[in-house]
């Protein structure tokens, strides 16, 4: 009997250090997997930040196009006062 209980104790321990081992490898597999997960996230919210700014950009190009168009408008309609006020008054 006493044979067998030191038997089992020798297995729980070799056992145990397989599972120390196993642990020891997959962890860092875990880790690694871990890591490329989070960079592929980071790359999708880059994409999706880039297509935002480029978005953005497109706008703003279309805001300063309407800006500069308003502006030409705003500078004839000024000369158009100026030369009414300017204008020799006529009498009917």
């Amino acid at each position: 009997m006493n044979q067998l209980r030191q038997a089992v104790e020798e297995l729980e321990t070799a056992l145990k250090r397989l599972e120390d081992s196993v642990e020891g490898l997959s962890d860092p597999y875990s880790r690694s997997r871990a890591i490329h997960a989070e960079a592929e996230a980071l790359r999708r919210d880059r994409a999706k930040l880039a297509e935002a700014l480029d978005a953005s950009r497109a706008r703003e190009r279309e805001l300063e196009a309407l800006a500069d168009e308003a502006s030409r408008a705003l500078g004839i309609a000024i000369a158009e006062v100026k030369a009414a006020m300017n204008a020799p008054e006529t009498t009917s």
